[in-house]
């Protein structure tokens, strides 16, 4: 059924997509900051899958990523840019490392891992590429502006990818950027009590488990974009269509996301995750 590469797979979402894949008859390649993680995580799904490390940030470990998955699963037709980074707070409290490091891992590591799939893929004239973007990067949500910032740079590049693959008359090479509302993995349940975190927990909180199949899915039938749940895409594009109503309305946006943020800290500290 071929091979898929998956980064940020060794917790959270990433490992849920890693499961879909295999689920598919996939050999997956799960890779991971920390190593460790992955290896565990390969470890669950059972052979063929195996795992590395990998720094999403250093171009040249993408591209040995991607030709050590060519050369354990005899293809790559598969590739997950999934490893991401979340900070909150006001703009002007994040120090130049802090930008830099968000920067990197967001948006230059889902350059880094397209280019890399791009490769043996445009020799093999097919494969698919999926972005794991968010809602943020459809819109500009307070307290999470540096994240949005980098997220939009990175649905810029995967819109702009696809768009150069057709132009050069690749049509087997699909690109999709997923952009989901907020999912309960580590990236977000360390920030119950963060208000700035509040536009996470703003909708419908998701879980991994019904993330991945949907990312999945796509394979099936590729889409340049996918919003979960679509309605959520749709109202985030229509505020971004009005930035002027979004700006007045957003104290009453972030007191609704603070009140669900709460309901939501309550439910999960009774037990009874999302």
């Amino acid at each position: 059924m071929g091979t898929a590469l998956v980064t940020g797979a060794g917790r959270g979402l990433g490992a849920e997509i890693a499961r879909a894949l295999a689920a598919r008859g996939l050999t997956v390649h799960l890779t991971d900051v920390d190593p460790e993680a992955a290896q565990a995580a390969a470890r669950e799904l059972g052979p063929p899958a195996f795992a590395s490390g990998l720094d999403v940030r250093d171009a040249e470990a993408c591209r040995a990523a991607a030709a050590l998955t060519v050369e354990r699963g005899g293809s790559l037709d598969v590739w997950v840019n999934n490893a991401g980074i979340l900070v909150t707070g006001h703009v002007w409290e994040h120090d130049p490392e802090t930008r830099r490091a968000v920067f990197e891992v967001n948006t230059l590591g889902t350059i880094n891992g397209t280019l890399a799939a791009l490769e043996p893929m445009r020799a093999a004239g097919r494969g698919h590429i999926v972005n794991v973007v968010s809602l943020a990067g459809l819109g500009a949500p307070p307290g999470e502006a540096l994240y949005a910032a980098t997220k939009h740079g990175a649905i810029a590049f995967s819109l702009g990818t696809l768009a150069d693959l057709r132009r050069a008359g690749l049509r087997q090479i699909h690109v999709s950027a997923v952009c989901p509302d907020g999912i309960w993995t580590p990236m977000i349940s360390d920030k119950l009590d963060d208000p700035d975190a509040a536009p996470s927990f703003s909708g419908r909180l998701l879980r991994a488990e019904e993330v991945a199949p949907k990312v999945a899915a796509l394979l099936d039938r590729p889409r340049p974009v996918l919003a979960i749940p679509r309605w959520r895409g749709a109202f985030v594009r229509f505020l971004d269509a009005f930035p002027g109503l979004a700006t007045r309305l957003m104290p009453l946006f972030m007191a609704d996301a603070r009140r669900r943020q709460r309901r939501w800290r309550r439910r999960i500290e009774a037990g009874k995750p999302p």
